[in-house]
């Protein structure tokens, strides 16, 4: 069963600092990013997806993770001070031209890509990575059950069955 935007358990701000074409509908990123949230058994927060241009996420890239690329997905988690209550889980930055050439490049969708890369930098907020061999099992497999429950394709097998790379591929 796809589960609706009004049961997810969390809050999205969604910032759109670029208006490209072929944007998904502000649902979708609630729908997808609640998905993931659910899964990872993560209620009651607040986050941010960001979409974003070129630029801006090259530059986001170079000053927090020292490439000078723009990537498709970066996650940034919230680190409260001490002694601080909040439910803010921090903020997906994702970007546009980026998300749209991988997706025409590897043969997807372009909704079923956006679905991927909201959903991986979610699971990035909620603590998993794909740092080892192991990790990056355990939080694919997961984004694949994800998707698959949402009506889309294993993102991580192309058309005719080939492997397409990672999200956090350039």
């Amino acid at each position: 069963m796809t589960p609706s935007p009004e049961n997810h358990p969390l809050e999205l701000d969604l910032q759109l600092a670029t208006h490209p074409p072929g944007l998904p509908e502000p649902a979708s990123f609630s729908l997808w990013a609640g998905a993931a949230a659910n899964a990872a058994g993560i209620a009651g927060r607040t986050l941010t997806v960001r979409i974003v241009d070129a630029g801006e996420m090259r530059r986001l890239n170079g000053e927090y993770r020292g490439q000078d690329r723009a990537t498709n997905v970066l996650a940034f988690a919230f680190d409260p001070i001490r002694g601080v209550e909040t439910d803010l889980l921090g903020d997906v930055v994702i970007c546009a031209p980026v998300v749209a050439d991988e997706a025409h490049r590897q043969g997807k969708s372009l909704p079923a890509h956006w679905a991927h890369m909201v959903i991986h930098g979610v699971l990035h907020l909620c603590g998993y990575d794909h740092a080892d061999d192991r990790q990056a099992a355990e939080m694919e497999a997961l984004e694949v059950r994800l998707l698959r429950d949402l009506g889309y394709p294993d993102p991580y097998r192309g058309p005719a069955g080939t492997a397409t790379g990672t999200a956090g591929s350039p």
